[in-house]
């Protein structure tokens, strides 16, 4: 690389999903209505959680700091990807890029953690019901929880510090809609084999990590299933795994296919058409496969309600 070529960079330019200008309007409507169900959806979950004394269990803690994370990291990306679409000005000021990629990553990997943590506990629920609540203790979840945040924040803050050792890129131009780490380094004009082997080596072991806590969890599931007597039991139980199990499947299958690869065989734009469906609609899912397939979480919806109704008339 030409060293004329390479230049301190103060903003980058988000060239976004498409530069067809017909598309703007069809686009902006779309990612609009997916991120107003995501908040919508997400919030509406952990206020349902929070007012409602049926969901007062450590499954339901969980569930709503997933809906936490998830509308957190969607608001990461979502305010500055609609703008962008609407608007000829797509820059970002480097201080700004460099949060939003570290917010962003913090959220996903804390996501990836919890997911870990919430097969733990179906595995406890279902093969040791007697003792669930003593074993996952308001003490526990509280550290899981922590964990969960504080690795992630670690684990981010370590691809920060690389990202802002770059001395120079050879342009400011990104061709993704936010600020993620691949593209950007894409653009770096010094040797950036150490991020990237960081990336592929971080990103690998917290997938194989979680995936197999979550793999041994389910097994362990699947053989006490296999044991029960009660026809309800195992219906209950696959009803309640198979949200979490679904919800795993399309996060952890995104995540491989970006990151998990010593150098991606596939391009920017399939990139980031993947990045748009972990990034968006996975977040807009989680609320509604959990709580379209739960029977508790549609009773505390109607017993709410209900409460609310009944409050206004009387």
């Amino acid at each position: 690389m030409a060293e004329e070529n390479c230049t301190i960079v103060t903003e980058f330019i988000l060239l976004g999903l498409s530069d067809v200008p017909e598309m703007r309007v069809l686009l902006f409507l779309v990612f609009f209505l997916i991120y107003g169900v995501t908040v919508l959806a997400n919030l509406g979950m952990i206020a349902l959680i929070q007012v409602s004394s049926q969901l007062r269990t450590p499954m339901y803690f969980f569930l709503s700091h997933l809906s936490l994370v998830d509308c957190s990291y969607s608001s990461v990306i979502a305010p500055k990807m609609l703008a962008n679409i609407l608007t000829k000005d797509k820059a970002i000021s480097f201080p700004a890029c460099m949060v939003q990629f570290y917010l962003f990553c913090t959220c996903v990997i804390t996501e990836i953690i919890l997911l870990a943590v919430m097969a733990y506990d179906r595995f406890v629920a279902i093969c040791n019901p007697l003792l669930y609540m003593v074993i996952m203790s308001q003490k526990l979840c509280a550290e899981l929880i922590s964990g969960c945040y504080l690795l992630a924040s670690v684990c981010a803050l370590i691809h920060l510090c690389l990202a802002l050792k770059i001395p120079f890129y050879r342009s400011n131009v990104i061709n993704h809609f936010f600020c993620d780490l691949p593209p950007l380094l894409n653009l770096a004009c010094s040797d950036v084999t150490v991020n990237k082997v960081l990336l592929f080596i971080v990103a690998t072991f917290n997938e194989s990590m979680t995936i197999v806590i979550i793999l041994t969890s389910y097994l362990f599931i699947l053989i006490t299933m296999l044991k029960m007597h009660s026809a309800e039991g195992r219906r209950k139980a696959f009803s309640t795994c198979a949200s979490h199990l679904t919800a795993i499947f399309f996060f952890h299958g995104t995540i491989l296919f970006i990151y998990c690869q010593p150098s991606s065989g596939t391009s920017l734009d399939i990139d980031k058409v993947a990045t748009v469906f972990y990034t968006m609609v996975i977040p807009m899912l989680n609320p509604l496969i959990y709580s379209l397939r739960n029977k508790d979480v549609k009773e505390a919806l109607k017993s709410v309600l209900y409460s609310k109704i009944l409050s206004q008339t009387m």
